[in-house]
């Protein structure tokens, strides 16, 4: 694969961006709903993102999209792999990376995760596992594991678009701020201490920062309590624009803050982005099947639906949308719906879009992050084919699922 060059990657891709004709002809070939991802696009902003920490190690948050695809790509240009479960852990070998250079962050881990964790950990002995809890450390030591620990700190803050990304502040998430010292103690006496981590939210722009730097502060200040740390995690968080009007984050910026709140530490600085890599790297395209008048709204029909991009009923979050079949019809206010039963399988409400007509081909933007990993099966649908851009070329890295696939485990 080339390495893309960082000067013909904006900080962000806009939907406008994309090439239309090949959209269209992606969804010709391929039928819809359809994921698209593009990995030149992928690579591209994971090296932008690290330009701008040239001192840290920078590392790829996995559940923002687990695809063999994407994780190989980031593999080539040199990425370590966060993961959140054992799955995530055995995708990333899968993919080719070192089970040493893995770090597990377990979030209330079921007996089969630390149990396949610690398997690996006895040939891999470089794998770091994150708790967050104290039992994860008894239910650790009662398996016999007695290797690297890095500790998850709750620092009392919470960032991010939504309250539901605003880990710093939620009780689940990490040891209560000062129980840490505490537990450093024990940890230090039956395991290998090494690193400190902590994730205040998700989504975090510019606008943002001074809160999610708050967070990062009280980070840097129990390090500095705590001591003799192979490295200080800050996690990830950092947003891209959904909406159109939105600037991209100001990574220059955002460096010189977060270096700022950290402080001096005797550690190395890790960050974990996720969503930054991947969620403008990728997109759905979705055919027009209906087209309803009704005396308050214009009711657009597509073939996607909440099993295929769950985040807008989840979240209420924003995708944008555009019409790659008319880009320059004149734009109407459109309600874009898809067929599962539910008043929340609902993409845009009253959206100036490019007046769509049955068969028209629409875009559904930024969906490269939480958008095939949060994808369902709900009516029995099955899920869509995804498609891999590199090089100029494009291949299919996960064929679509058929009604078989949806029945396989029924017995």
């Amino acid at each position: 694969m080339a390495v893309p060059d960082l000067a013909d990657s904006p900080p962000v891709r806009r939907l406008a961006d994309w090439d239309d004709q090949q959209l269209r002809s992606l969804a010709a070939t391929h039928d819809t709903p359809l994921y698209v991802i593009d990995l030149d696009r992928v690579q591209a902003n994971y090296q932008r993102f690290s330009a701008a920490f040239p001192d840290a190690h920078v590392m790829y948050a996995a559940k923002a999209h687990t695809g063999q695809s994407v994780l190989s790509a980031l593999l080539d240009v040199g990425a370590d792999i966060e993961c959140a479960a054992w799955g995530e852990l055995q995708r990333s070998i899968d993919a080719g990376a070192d089970p040493n250079t893995l770090q597990y962050t377990a979030v209330n881990p079921p007996d089969h995760d630390l149990d396949y964790a610690v398997d690996l950990a006895d040939d891999a002995p470089g794998l770091t596992i994150t708790i967050g809890a104290t039992d994860t450390l008894d239910r650790l030591a009662e398996r016999g594991y007695d290797g690297r620990i890095a500790i998850r700190i709750n620092p009392g803050i919470g960032t991010g678009h939504h309250e539901k990304v605003a880990t710093g502040n939620d009780a689940k998430f990490g040891i209560p701020y000062e129980q840490v010292p505490e537990v450093a103690e024990r940890v230090r006496e039956e395991f290998d201490l090494v690193g400190l981590h902590s994730h205040a939210g998700s989504g975090v722009l510019t606008d943002d920062l001074e809160d999610h730097c708050e967070a990062i502060e009280r980070v840097g200040e129990m390090a500095r309590r705590v001591g003799d740390l192979e490295f200080v995690d800050i996690g990830g968080g950092f947003g891209v624009p959904y909406r159109e009007d939105e600037p991209p984050l100001d990574l220059d910026k955002t460096a010189e803050m977060v270096r700022a709140a950290v402080g001096e530490i005797d550690a190395q600085l890790k960050l974990e982005p996720g969503r930054y890599i991947v969620a403008d790297a990728g997109l759905i395209l979705t055919t027009v099947n209906t087209i309803k008048e009704t005396p308050t709204a214009t009711v657009v029909g597509v073939d996607a639906s909440l099993a295929t991009l769950i985040r807008p009923a989840m979240f209420g979050s924003y995708h944008p949308m555009r019409n790659v079949s008319a880009p320059d019809r004149e734009a109407e206010p459109v309600t874009v719906g898809g067929p599962v039963c539910t008043s929340a399988d609902v993409f845009a409400t009253d959206r100036p879009i490019a007046r769509p007509e049955r068969d028209d081909i629409l875009t559904i933007g930024n969906a490269g992050s939480y958008g095939y990993e949060l994808a369902s099966q709900f009516h029995s649908q099955p899920r869509p084919a995804e498609v891999a851009l590199e090089d100029g070329d494009d291949r299919v890295v996960r064929r679509r699922e058929t009604l078989d696939d949806v029945t396989r485990v029924e017995q």
